[in-house]
Formats: structure tokens, C-alpha cells, sequence
């Protein structure tokens, strides 16, 4: 992971500050309305008081939660629910352990395919920094035990692997991720840059396939990925020679990949990682991409639909301007419409936010989901649609303790402007 430089910390501290109560009763968290057609309600969170790093995940009816808790300085455990009938069940553990890479940024995740369960943990393989290794966990359907601690990637450098893109793909799993082997310093002391590689991995953890999909990629912004009528696609942050880190898709196209594609030309100049990575959406060959962007000193999410599975792409929907963190969400509601969400910073506290967009450009007014602290500890929200109702996850920072708090709302509670 590259060192910020001077004008990358003034960017997080000045523009979108990167770095980013318990209650037994539902409540309305919205601080900044009384309408209540735009209700956002709380829901009874399964995660412990030293909790964080949410990630939320839906694949047709079964919605999945997982985090990571750290009641101390060396200890973390992963655990994870499941919605049933609107409500988050008790919380399961999947692994604990004690030489864990825990980042603000770089999160474990968990998904789902046909009953069988996945996840990861980051690993420390040196004493390096950002050295680690990611670590699959597998859960078959029907067994009750966790397979941990399976390598995903097959080289054995000590360098940064990370920032894990999941999706469930046929009957197995497409995972891609940022990988450091060749940033590992060579006999002349040179450096090779950072990689984006794929794969597909089986429900009993076995990497069947492997790719490399760009030799050159931004160090620290989280990927994302889905799985098109055409195949898996893969939107990242890319990296020119010049610096430019604009958004770029790679495709898989009757079984081969395309080449990197900007799929909007941004323009922006940074020499360092901005920490801010994309998501997509897809509906068959329907795409919707949201992320962020600083070019020109000038911070905006922006938004854009593709309908032939990421070949071309609208122009963008400019979402919002101005004291923007990024940290953005996005989902197909129905083929017309998509939601997206964000964090702003509003005087000292950072606003959680969501809106709608139709595929001809018009937006919703924005709704507020809750209020956050404006730091690292926040980390990036999550979101995700099940029957009509969207549902949310972010961590609460209060002082130096944090929750992952989790709320709901009904998608017709956007109304059009």
C-alpha cells in the first residue's frame, strides 16, 4: 500500500476525510425529517460492543451479515447473522485469531450459494506492514463446522493481497481481488506494481481458475464485481504511468477477458490512494456503476447505467457535490430505477445518505439514513434490497468504542422531485 502524500493528506483531511446506543426497541433514526413516509428504522443489531467492519450481503432470500469484533488489541473474531423474517438472528462465529490484518478500509466479507457459505479474513504473513495473505473460509451446506484458514491466492510473497470482491457465480464462487507479488522488492531494489487477479473458487475452497485481469492497478480502493448474461465483470480503480485513477471494468466475453476500460474518463491526477473504491449492480446485461471521484480538486459521486453488460456506458448522473466522502453504495431497485448511497460531511459529523435514480437521469430527493462520525472508524456503510425494503449496516463510533448498527427502510419512501 503506497504512502499518502502531502496532497493525498490534505485531501482526506479537507475533502472527503477519508480514513473514515444500545437499544432493545425499534426507533426513527432520522435526524433530519418528520415525514413519516421517509421512515428509517433502527433495527436490533446482532454485533457485539467492540464490533465493525460490516458487510452485508443478499443472494435471492437469504441476507447475510457478517463483522469482525476486537475486544482487545490482539484478539479478533468474525461472526455473522442471518435475516429471517425481517429480524437478524443471534450471532455465529466463524474464526477468531490473534495475527489478523484488520483495516478500517479493507474488509472481511462473507457470501452465499445454494446453502454453501464463504468468507475471508486477512492474514499477517510477515512482520511488514502490509504484509498478509487472504484466508477463505468454507461452510458446505449441511455441515456444521467452518473450513478455515484456506489460501486463496497461490504465490507466497510477503506482500499486500486484499480488498475482496465476492459474488456466487453457477454453483461455485467468483472472487477477485488487489494482489501485491510483485511488489515485493526484486535484486536491483525495484518494485513492480499492484495487480487485480480473479478466479473461481469451488464451494469446498478450491481455486479451479485463476486470472490476471490488469497489471497495474490503484494499491488501496476496494473492487467490485457481478455477474453479467455475458460473464463476470470486475470495476475497479485503475492506474495510469501519469497517475490518473479513473474507474475501470475488465469483462469476461465468450471465456476470454477484455482489456481495462475507463469507463469514464475522470481525469484525476493523484499520487496516492485515495481509498475509495466503486460498486456495481446488475440486472441480466443491465449495469449500474456509482463512485467517486476528486479530479480537479472538485469532490462528486457519480453515477452511470450501461444496458450491454459494461461494453458502453451512459454519461454520468452527477449524484452529489461538495463535502463528499464517497464510501458509496449502489443497487437496482427494478430495471428503470437504481438506488445509490453515500457519505457528506455535514459541520463535524458525516451523513450516511441514499437516493434514487431512474435510467433517464431523474433523482429522488436524498434521504438520510443516520448520522456518523467523520473518521476512519466508520468505515464504509453497506447496504442492500430484499422484497422492497432496503436494508443498511455501518459502524457507530462513539468516543473510541464501536457497534455495527443496522436500520431498514421501504423503497417507496424516495419519492421523485
Amino acid at each position: 500500500m503506497q504512502k499518502p502524500t502531502l496532497f493525498y493528506i490534505f485531501l482526506v483531511a479537507c475533502s472527503f476525510i477519508s480514513g473514515c446506543k444500545e437499544t432493545s426497541e425499534k426507533k426513527d433514526i432520522n435526524p433530519l425529517t418528520d415525514n413519516s413516509a421517509q421512515l428509517v428504522t433502527e433495527m436490533n443489531s446482532p454485533a457485539g460492543t467492540t464490533s465493525a467492519l460490516p458487510h452485508l450481503m443478499i443472494n435471492k432470500d437469504v441476507a447475510l451479515l457478517s463483522w469482525v469484533e476486537s475486544p482487545n488489541d490482539s484478539l479478533s473474531t468474525m461472526n455473522y447473522s442471518e435475516l429471517i423474517d425481517g429480524e437478524w438472528q443471534e450471532a455465529q462465529n466463524i474464526l477468531s485469531g490473534t495475527n489478523w490484518f484488520v483495516n478500517w478500509a479493507d474488509y472481511p466479507m462473507i457470501s452465499e450459494n445454494n446453502g454453501n457459505l464463504w468468507s475471508h479474513i486477512l492474514k499477517k504473513s510477515s512482520a511488514g506492514t502490509y504484509s498478509y495473505d487472504i484466508k477463505m473460509n468454507i461452510k458446505p451446506k449441511g455441515e456444521m463446522l467452518w473450513k478455515t484458514d484456506l489460501a486463496l491466492h497461490t504465490d507466497d510473497t510477503p506482500t499486500e493481497h486484499g480488498f475482496v470482491s465476492i459474488v456466487p457465480y453457477r454453483n461455485n464462487f467468483f472472487v477477485n481481488w488487489l494482489d501485491g507479488r510483485h511488489t515485493d522488492e526484486n535484486e536491483e531494489g525495484e518494485r513492480g506494481a499492484m495487480t487485480l487477479r480473479g478466479g473461481i473458487v469451488t464451494t469446498t475452497g478450491k481455486l479451479i481458475e485463476e486470472y490476471e485481469l490488469d497489471d497495474k492497478t490503484c494499491d488501496c480502493c476496494q473492487t467490485t464485481s457481478a455477474i453479467t448474461d455475458n460473464g463476470p465483470v470486475v470495476i475497479y480503480r485503475d492506474r495510469s504511468d501519469d497517475e490518473i485513477r479513473d474507474i475501470s471494468i475488465v469483462r469476461q466475453v465468450e471465456g476470454e477477458w477484455t482489456a481495462p476500460k475507463v469507463i469514464h474518463e475522470d481525469d484525476w491526477q493523484i499520487k496516492g490512494c485515495p481509498v475509495n473504491g466503486p460498486k456495481v449492480d446488475v440486472l441480466g446485461n443491465n449495469l449500474v456503476v456509482a463512485w467517486f471521484t476528486a479530479a480537479e480538486n472538485k469532490q462528486k459521486v457519480q453515477l452511470v447505467f450501461s444496458t450491454d453488460g459494461g461494453a458502453t456506458f451512459t454519461a454520468p448522473v452527477i449524484i452529489v457535490e461538495g463535502k463528499v466522502m464517497g464510501r458509496v453504495d449502489v443497487l437496482w431497485a427494478d430495471e428503470e430505477t437504481a438506488i445509490v448511497s453515500w457519505m457528506e460531511v455535514n459541520d463535524k459529523v458525516a451523513l450516511f445518505k441514499a437516493m434514487e435514480v431512474s435510467v433517464d437521469g431523474k433523482t429522488s430527493q436524498k434521504q438520510v439514513i443516520t448520522e456518523m462520525a467523520d473518521s476512519r472508524k466508520s468505515g464504509f456503510p453497506q447496504m442492500e434490497i430484499m422484497e422492497e425494503t432496503l436494508y443498511f449496516a455501518w459502524t457507530e463510533q462513539v468516543g473510541a468504542a464501536t457497534q455495527v448498527k443496522t436500520a431498514k427502510m421501504p423503497i417507496k419512501a424516495f419519492s421523485f422531485n
